[in-house]
This record gives C-alpha cells, sequence and structure tokens, in this order.
C-alpha cells in the first residue's frame, strides 16, 4: 500500500482501549467484527485503494486458515471470520465496481461433488472479481456436467475446483474427464485449490495447476488469461 494508505491504520484504536494490533488483517483474524467494519467504512470514506483493503482482508483469513490448522480455532472460529469477510465485502464491492473497467475474462468456479466447503472458494471467486475477472460461482457439491454446462454456455477459459475433503479428488478427476469429453479441454484450464492439494493431486485430477492460497489463484488467473 501506498503512503496514502496509512492515514486509516488508527482505526482499531477505540474507546480508548489497547489493542493487540491495529492492522486490518489481524483485526479479522482475531474475530473483532464491529472494529473491521468500521474500520472498512473510514478508510473507503478516505478513498483507499479497495483492493488494498480486499488484500488486507485476505492475510486475515490466511491466519485463520493457520490458527485452524494448529488448532488454536475451531470451525466456530472459521464459520465467524467467513462471516466479517463476507460483510466487509459487502462494504467494498461497490467501490470496485466502477473501476474495474473491461472484463478481463469468465471464470467458472465451484466445489466439487461431495464436498460442501466454500470458505477458500469464496475468497478466491472475491478477489478474482475485484480483479476484473467475470467469475460464475456454481457454489458447493457441483455435480460435473453441471462444470461442463457453465463452461459451454459462457465460453469461459478457466475452470476453478475447490475440494477440502481427500475425497474431492476423485470428482476432481471425473469432471476435467467430462470436460475433455465435451471436447473442451485444449482451450480450457483447470486449476484446483483446498487445504490438501498438491502437485500429486494435480497429476492425478489431470488439472493443470493448482493455487495454494487465494492470491496464489489469481496469479494464475493472470497467467492463463491474460499471459
Amino acid at each position: 500500500m501506498g503512503h496514502e494508505d496509512h492515514a486509516w491504520k488508527g482505526v482499531g484504536q477505540m474507546e480508548g482501549k489497547e489493542r493487540s494490533s491495529d492492522r486490518l488483517s489481524d483485526m479479522l483474524s482475531e474475530l473483532r467484527e464491529k472494529e473491521v467494519l468500521e474500520m472498512v467504512r473510514n478508510a473507503l470514506e478516505e478513498k483507499v485503494n479497495p483492493l488494498s483493503l480486499v488484500e488486507e482482508l485476505r492475510e486475515g483469513m490466511a491466519e485463520v486458515g493457520r490458527r485452524f490448522e494448529r488448532k488454536d480455532y475451531f470451525r466456530s472460529e472459521l464459520i465467524m471470520s467467513a462471516e466479517i469477510f463476507k460483510e466487509a465485502i459487502v462494504l467494498i464491492e461497490p467501490h470496485l465496481a466502477a473501476g474495474q473497467g473491461e472484463n478481463k475474462g469468465d471464470i467458472v468456479i465451484g466445489t466439487v461433488k461431495g464436498d460442501i466447503h466454500d470458505i477458500g472458494k469464496n475468497i478466491v471467486a472475491t478477489l478474482l472479481r475485484c480483479s476484473g475477472y467475470r467469475v460464475h460461482d456454481l457454489g458447493v457439491d457441483v455435480p460435473p456436467e453441471a462444470f461442463v454446462t457453465k463452461l459451454l454456455e459462457t465460453n469461459a477459459r478457466l475452470l476453478g475446483l475447490s475440494g477440502l475433503l481427500t475425497l474431492a479428488f476423485d470428482s476432481m478427476k471425473e469432471t476435467v474427464c467430462k470436460v475433455e469429453q465435451a471436447g473442451l479441454r485444449d482451450r480450457v484450464k483447470v486449476i484446483i485449490g483446498g487445504g490438501p492439494v498438491n502437485e500429486k493431486v494435480v497429476e492425478y485430477t489431470g488439472a493443470d495447476a493448482f493455487g495454494k492460497d487465494a492470491a496464489q489463484a489469481v496469479e494464475l488467473a493472470r497467467l492463463y488469461l491474460e499471459g
């Protein structure tokens, strides 16, 4: 963030209370809902670059994920952090729309059949939209045929498959096979994501790449659609 973006950093020093941090990312990772939303509102009023706010929120969610992995946080904290994130994005999105300009490309995304986890997928979809892509989010527990139908409908050249459970790997593989059977594989790149996803899963499913986090997913979109 540029120098002008630091003016809003002090919003967390409210009511004279001592805080562990006044950074937006830390407020989110500490589940301080009221302060997160107030800081976002104030920052937007001060014309802070909305994409910098999204990046701070992404960092906060990444920290929540790390705390969950360490078992410092549990499912209830994951759900609460996701709700705070969504509330903040609702405030930010109107400020992004006017500056997005030309659509950079269509992307179909969803959590594959047999898996209903959507926190990571939602963050990726939001960052992709903020980066200027038209995202078609099919939700969770999406059958392979639905992905193919949407690819045909939108002429999208990028497919994002999400899954947190290991059983999602077979669904990812089946989806890639359906895309190939539909004659779309030559023009559609497939990226996958989720906690247990790695290069071996990419090889198993037949995907092109995996994003270890939301920021990398956006970089892959740029590579495949703008490179």
